[in-house]
């Protein structure tokens, strides 16, 4: 079922789900986003544990 689909019936379960699901995405992605600046730059700054001297 889809939300543009005329069956489709917002209660206040559907609000809690959307709700509760739409902000696990939105942690789960500014985590990953902040992983992946934090890594560029790190590795811009040569900071990367790779190097062995």
């Amino acid at each position: 079922m889809f939300p543009f689909n005329f069956e489709w019936v917002w209660d206040m379960g559907h609000y809690v789900f959307h709700g509760g699901l739409w902000y696990a995405l939105t942690v789960i992605g500014l985590g990953m986003t902040y992983c992946v600046i934090k890594a560029v730059v790190d590795t811009a700054k040569g900071k990367g544990g790779g190097q062995h001297h």
